[in-house]
C-alpha cells in the first residue's frame, strides 16, 4: 500500500492574483514564486510551497497534494487504477515528482516526492506560559504584538463528498491514512457523516488530522488550515486582520475534535483559511472516538461558528 507521511500543498483558481497575495501576505503566508498566472506561496518551514493559486474565469478550489514517504511509495501509487505516471514537478517550487490521482467525485489529488526543502524562515520560540500551577516564565515578560506572524505550514483540509465510506476507503487505499475520530449522527451513534484520517507513521506522533471527510449535498473544499507556533500567534494575528477589515468567520476558539485553538476567516473569493495552534497529536496507539454531537457542541470555548460554517 502506497504511504503518505505530509499534507503538501492545496490549490486553488481566482480571477485575481494580487488580491490572494495581499491577503495572504496579511494572513501570514510568503511568496515562494509569482508569475502571470500562477502564485505559490510558502510558510516558515522547509516546504517549498503550501499554498497554490492559479488565474482562471472563475473562483474555485481545485485540488491538493500529499507528500508520499518514498520514491517507492510514489512509483507504487502511480501503479493504481487512476493514476497517472510518475512524471516531474516543472510548474511549482521544490521540483520532485508527483503522480496525480482524483477522488471518486473528480477532486485532483496529486502524490508528491522529492522535493528540495526550501531554507527555513525565522521564527520565534514560542512564548514559554506561566500555568497555575508551573510557572516557566521567571524574571522575563511578554511582548506579543498585533501582526500578521507567520504561518509555518500547511496542517490539514476539510473535503465535502458525496460518499463518504468511499471516499475514505480511496484515501486508505491510495495513501494510508488512518481514523482518528468519527463525527457521527447526534441521534445515531452508528451513522458516521464524517471521518478525520491521519498520517500513518508508525510510533512517531502526527497531527491528529490532515484531512476531515465529510458528507455533503454539495462537494469541494469546507477550508484549508494552517498552523501557528503559538496562541499569541493566533491572537495577535486575529486582532492585525481585523484592523485590516478582513471578514472573520468565528474565532478565536477551541474545537472539540482535536482540540485545537481555532480562527476562521474568509479571503477575498469567499473561502475559508484557519489559523490554529495546540492541537492533538497521535501515534499507532491512538484509538478511535465517536462523536455524536450537535454542531453547536463542537466548539468548547470561544466564538460559536455561525450556522451557515456547517453547510
Amino acid at each position: 500500500m502506497p504511504k503518505a507521511i505530509d499534507t503538501a500543498y492545496v490549490v486553488y483558481q481566482v480571477r485575481d492574483l494580487d488580491r490572494m497575495e495581499s491577503f495572504m501576505h496579511d494572513f501570514g503566508l510568503v511568496t515562494a514564486q509569482r508569475g502571470p498566472d500562477q502564485l505559490a506561496l510558502r510558510g516558515a518551514g522547509p516546504a517549498p510551497v503550501i499554498h497554490v493559486t492559479r488565474k482562471g474565469p472563475d473562483d474555485r478550489f481545485i485540488g491538493a497534494a500529499l507528500q508520499m514517504a518514498s520514491r517507492a511509495d510514489l512509483d507504487a501509487l502511480a501503479q493504481l487504477p487512476g493514476s497517472s505516471p510518475v512524471e516531474p514537478i516543472l510548474d511549482l517550487p521544490g521540483g520532485g515528482f508527483r503522480v496525480r490521482t482524483t477522488t471518486p467525485d473528480g477532486i485532483p489529488i496529486d502524490g508528491v516526492w522529492g522535493q528540495e526543502p526550501a531554507q527555513p524562515l525565522g521564527l520565534r520560540d514560542p512564548n514559554p506560559f506561566n500555568a497555575g500551577t508551573v510557572k516557566r516564565r521567571i524574571n522575563a515578560s511578554l511582548r506579543p504584538k498585533r501582526e500578521p506572524g507567520l504561518v509555518l505550514r500547511l496542517g490539514h483540509f476539510v473535503l465535502h463528498v458525496s460518499d463518504h465510506e468511499a471516499t475514505k476507503a480511496w484515501f486508505a487505499d491510495r495513501f494510508g491514512l488512518l481514523d482518528s475520530d468519527y463525527l457521527c449522527v447526534p441521534e445515531d451513534e452508528a451513522r458516521v457523516m464524517g471521518t478525520f484520517v491521519r498520517f500513518d507513521c508508525g510510533e512517531q506522533p502526527v497531527d491528529h488530522h490532515a484531512m476531515l471527510i465529510l458528507q455533503a449535498d454539495h462537494l469541494g473544499v469546507h477550508h484549508c488550515s494552517f498552523e501557528m507556533q503559538d496562541i499569541d500567534a493566533v491572537f495577535g494575528a486575529h486582532d492585525y486582520l481585523m484592523e485590516k477589515g478582513y471578514r472573520l468567520e468565528c474565532g478565536v476558539g477551541r474545537h472539540l475534535v482535536g482540540s485545537q485553538i481555532f480562527d476562521y476567516w474568509r479571503d477575498p473569493f469567499d473561502f475559508r483559511v484557519e489559523h490554529y495552534t495546540d492541537g492533538d497529536v497521535a501515534n499507532c496507539h491512538y484509538q478511535p472516538v465517536r462523536y455524536a454531537v450537535p454542531a453547536d457542541e463542537t466548539t468548547q470555548w470561544g466564538m460559536q461558528p455561525p450556522r451557515t460554517f456547517f453547510e
